[in-house]
């Protein structure tokens, strides 16, 4: 363990893209910070936030694509805390919820690193509440469950249990689920969910480009191949995604930002 470190890191959620959703802790420590270490699927608007004399390093990660390994970003952030006062590790909606924020700081506090997290919001929340979807409702749905569709190796479990996925909760948001979708449709009809059970898929979500593909699990699959929708997305699984047609309409704007094309 290092004595005294110089600096610490703060773990900042940047939410999923809105930069009206970014929060004002969050704003506050880009504007200050020495140093930070950010995401791939950062919007420019938010990146445009950091202190212009900051040192700006982009660790993203996107299938196929690492610009850094996990361990090479926790020794990072080690390695700049010794130099900097404020280090910032932006990383996209929110740390703790599918963002390896948990493995961060746990390797951080092993270090004797001062670290902080500073919550932002999941795109499981906003991106369906920009689609028009809520996600709980007293007639449609009490329960709501989050879950990953794409697994790291090496994992405690082999795999998610999609059939108690399936019984656990009304509605399902299932993360980073595109690439495995056939799988995960598969195992949701195999556990009795209903051939004609909604589904929603959400790309970009709270972005001026974001895209809604709405269909059923039996359909959704070939939907998805017909429209070329690629990742990033979420999908939503449930009656709830019923209200979609109706509730759209009335979606939040996105902040007047402009949004590089991507």
């Amino acid at each position: 363990m290092i004595e005294s470190p110089c600096g610490k890191v703060y773990l900042v959620g940047a939410g999923p893209g809105d930069p009206g959703l970014l929060t004002l802790k969050g704003k506050a420590l880009l504007e200050t910070a020495d140093v930070v270490i950010h995401d791939a699927l950062i919007s420019a608007p938010i990146l445009a936030m950091i202190n212009p004399q900051a040192e700006v390093i982009n660790a993203g990660k996107r299938r196929g694509m690492h610009s850094l390994m996990q361990a090479e970003i926790t020794e990072l952030l080690m390695a700049k805390a010794r130099e900097a006062a404020i280090v910032v590790r932006l990383k996209g909606g929110d740390p703790f919820v599918f963002g390896r924020g948990g493995e961060e700081m746990e390797a951080l506090v092993a270090a004797g690193i001062p670290v902080e997290v500073v919550p932002g919001i999941t795109a499981g929340i906003a991106a369906s509440a920009y689609a028009g979807i809520p996600l709980t409702h007293r007639n449609y749905s009490s329960s709501v469950i989050f879950v990953t569709g794409h697994e790291g190796a090496g994992k405690y479990r082999p795999a998610v249990n999609w059939r108690a996925i399936a019984a656990a909760a009304e509605t399902i948001v299932i993360y980073m689920g595109i690439h495995h979708l056939s799988v995960i449709v598969e195992q949701l009809l195999a556990a009795g969910l209903a051939p004609d059970t909604p589904v929603a898929l959400v790309r970009w979500g709270t972005r001026p480009d974001q895209e809604e593909l709405i269909g059923q699990l039996r359909t959704i699959v070939p939907q998805v191949e017909a429209a070329q929708f690629s990742a990033p997305a979420i999908v939503v699984v449930g009656r709830i995604v019923e209200l979609q047609s109706m509730l759209s309409v009335c979606r939040p704007l996105v902040s007047s930002v402009e949004f590089p094309v991507t």
